[in-house]
């Protein structure tokens, strides 16, 4: 099977709606964007990953008030791998509630699920320095 341009919309989607979840505290279906086993890593932010859907969920909880109130995903870059396996690049922008903003690179493995496609693993690699401290 090949990777279509509806296998891409699918996909682009599917990362676009990890932010509208989040943000709507609509945390119990993270399952429609995660594999149950996902490991989210944000070992850049100085924590241990998270293994598992339910953890990505409890740890969204446990933040509560310090969550970002707008997840933004743009630049969504994706590499066909195997016909049921993407790798996918894209850029996140964070919004607080007092008005800050933060970046992100989010490195995503992508796999055809039988309910769709889901993202395996995550890595977020947060961006504090221009030029991607190369400049």
């Amino acid at each position: 099977m090949t990777f279509t341009a509806d296998d891409r919309v699918a996909v682009t989607e599917l990362i676009s709606m990890h932010g509208h979840l989040c943000d709507s505290g609509e945390l119990d279906r993270l399952d429609e964007v995660f594999t149950p086993d996902v490991v989210y890593d944000v070992s850049d932010f100085g924590q241990e990953p998270l293994l598992g859907v339910a953890a990505c969920a409890a740890a969204g909880r446990a933040l509560g008030e310090l969550n970002p109130v707008g997840h933004h995903v743009t630049n969504v870059v994706l590499t066909e791998i195997a016909h049921d396996r993407v790798h996918a690049r894209s850029k996140g922008i964070g919004v607080n509630a007092d008005g800050t903003t933060g970046s992100v690179t989010y490195e995503d493995a992508v796999l055809r699920a039988p309910r769709g496609w889901r993202i395996s693993h995550r890595k977020v690699r947060a961006h504090r320095t221009p030029l991607g401290g190369r400049g």
